[in-house]
């Protein structure tokens, strides 16, 4: 994951957090963080408890995080350019708040000295980084979100009809002494029931925002949700079938040559051990077999990432 992508990812965690960002560049946010943000982002148990006891109007962090350290000290090391439109009455200011710091160190002119912004430098494998993947991995893992019109009627009392899909992120992990996995995106029109594979490249190529757009009117569901998960349970389990096993009866041959091997071994010292031992060897013997199943036999499970209500346009 590079700096770019980092940076497009934090933007767009601060956007769906409600966070306020207060200056920002390619290579940096420095951002007020909003309640949702700060109880997830800084630890801080027994203040928001406080909060909710009382009732009172929380005060949330302000952050600098640099995405791109580099560019970034790049940047802030450049001198500010002067500016051509400062009054003599400031010159004269600058000039005297300069002497008195010569002759008397640092003079604080303002009576509110600025506040301190902790810095976080944002890079993968960094702790406050793997904050926010945490974070989003929590509440993102079920999202209500509604397709952006590409664009606004001329006419205010037009609407759009809209459709809510159910989208569903499916792991596939193919499993024996050897591991592949699979991820499979899968959407279900609640309206009519039409299921789609590949939903997750529809969303890609769609604006999406948690905000109810103006002019358009959801259309009535015809399935419920249990109905369209069953959908693409079965429609996932004809995905499965399809494919090609050879690789399960090579796990399942490696499984038998293990276990004659094991037993050749543990056969004659079972009839050999005498009778203090033979329990204890017996006992072994049960336990290497099962490990032996559980690292070879093959198996097939699918679990579900994420999920989400998507209201696109058109009715399908």
């Amino acid at each position: 994951m590079n700096e770019k992508q980092i940076h497009k990812f934090v933007g767009r965690f601060l956007d769906a957090t409600g966070c306020s960002i207060l200056e920002k560049s390619n290579a940096h946010f420095t951002v007020k963080l909003s309640p949702e943000a700060d109880r997830e982002l800084t630890n801080r148990p027994y203040y928001w408890s406080f909060v909710d006891r009382v009732g009172t109007d929380p005060e949330t962090m302000t952050f600098l995080f640099v995405t791109d350290k580099p560019r970034y000290e790049a940047m802030m090391a450049k001198p500010a350019a002067p500016s051509s439109d400062v009054s003599g009455e400031d010159q004269q200011a600058s000039a005297a708040d300069a002497a008195l710091a010569r002759s008397f160190g640092f003079v604080n002119t303002s009576l509110a000295a600025p506040a301190r912004i902790p810095r976080e430098d944002l890079y993968f494998g960094s702790r406050k980084l793997d904050q926010l993947f945490g974070a989003t991995k929590n509440k993102g893992s079920l999202v209500y979100l509604f397709q952006e019109p590409d664009k606004r009627s001329g006419n205010p009392y037009s609407s759009t009809p809209y459709t809510a899909w159910l989208g569903v992120n499916m792991r596939v992990e193919l499993t024996c002494d050897r591991k592949r996995e699979e991820i499979h995106s899968f959407g279900v029109s609640l309206v009519t029931g039409h299921c789609m594979e590949g939903f997750h490249d529809r969303l890609q190529a769609t604006k999406l925002t948690p905000r109810l757009p103006a002019n358009i009117h959801l259309a009535k569901n015809g399935i419920s949700y249990n109905k369209a998960l069953s959908i693409i349970e079965q429609a996932l389990e004809r995905k499965l079938k399809a494919y090609d096993y050879g690789w399960a009866e090579g796990a399942s041959a490696r499984l038998q040559e293990e276990l004659t091997r094991m037993n050749s071994y543990y056969e004659p010292l079972l009839e050999h051990a005498i009778p203090e031992n033979k329990a204890a060897i017996g006992e072994q013997f049960t336990q290497r077999q099962a490990e032996l199943k559980w690292q070879y036999e093959p198996r097939v499970t699918a679990s579900a990432i994420n999920c989400g209500i998507f209201h696109l346009e058109g009715i399908d």
